[in-house]
């Protein structure tokens, strides 16, 4: 039994074909499929249903990859225990961001990232926190970016910065004579804010002490740009957080209004598990985006909105 034959039979158990499996591995499908034929003859079971499509895995065959798995993991620790004893940045790296942060955040330092660690080869998906979470501690990702707390045990939280929102109050909104505006003065204001299951949805929610919502039409949105135009055609107005407000064009630039201090803000953290052994690549994206957000983001007081 070796590694190679443990990655073959995921690979064709995920694909549920033996040429997908083949072509995903780099190697030609009677390669794929006889190595996948000597891990059965050795354990003397039967892994696949080859007579289903897609292929599908017997029952002995779940229990049996699902325990693969478990080594594939392991053989992939000692390769992190040495990265880390030796202090090397390199290898894949499996992120998670936030749909809230992703569009603003990944073109401050991706760039930057890429070009300081060309040995580390990043796999960078959108997911929502509770996906990320999950991802986590199933080992499928190995850090995300997400707002915090998480209240996981599970979980190591390192913050990297605090973003404050925004007010979005076009001229015809009845908050756009304040020079900065209050908590209280939104409370009692249809606000836009986006669809179920965005995290920033329910900051704005707590921030507002309400879960009061535009009532005229039912919203599914999870773009700021959606809530930005609704509001310039008089539907009311929105909260974005800070960096969503660094692009936007000079005429909708003088729709924001600033909090009075404290600024209320979300608190942004790279995250992953305890068992995570990953550490040199984490340290070196914690100071990559610690260092480029130094600059883009400044103000003295805030006060942290949990999403809980």
């Amino acid at each position: 039994m070796t590694l190679t034959q443990l990655q073959y039979t995921l690979a064709v158990a995920e694909e549920g074909n033996f040429t997908l499996a083949a072509e995903k591995c780099f190697v030609t499908q009677p390669t794929l499929s006889m190595q996948v034929q000597k891990l059965e003859d050795e354990l003397g079971v039967k892994l696949f249903n080859r007579n289903s499509k897609p292929i599908a895995l017997t029952q002995i065959g779940e229990k049996i990859l699902s325990q693969a798995k478990i080594i594939i993991e392991e053989a992939k620790r000692m390769d992190d225990i040495v990265a880390v004893e030796k202090g090397e940045v390199k290898g894949d790296f499996k992120l998670g961001i936030i749909p809230t942060v992703m569009p603003t955040l990944l073109p401050l330092f991706l760039n930057t990232f890429i070009k300081k660690y060309p040995l580390v080869n990043l796999k960078i998906e959108e997911s929502t926190t509770v996906s990320i979470t999950e991802k986590l501690i199933q080992g499928k990702l190995d850090a995300g970016i997400a707002a915090t707390p998480l209240d996981n045990a599970k979980i190591i939280e390192k913050p990297l910065y605090y973003e404050p929102f925004v007010g979005y109050i076009p001229q015809s909104h009845p908050l756009s004579k304040l020079a900065k505006i209050e908590a209280e003065d939104i409370e009692k204001m249809d606000v836009l804010v986006l669809e179920d299951g965005h995290c920033f949805r329910d900051h704005v929610l707590k921030l507002c002490k309400t879960t009061r919502v535009s009532k005229s039409f039912d919203l599914k949105s999870g773009s700021f740009e959606t809530l930005i135009h609704l509001a310039n055609e008089g539907m009311g107005m929105t909260l974005l957080p800070y960096l969503q407000t660094r692009n936007l064009s000079n005429e909708n630039f003088k729709n924001l209004r600033h909090f009075t201090s404290p600024e209320p803000a979300r608190e942004i953290s790279i995250v992953f598990s305890k068992s995570q052994l990953r550490l040199p690549i984490i340290e070196a994206l914690s100071q990559s985006i610690e260092g480029i957000i130094r600059g883009a983001i400044q103000f003295e007081n805030i006060q942290l909105i949990s999403p809980k």
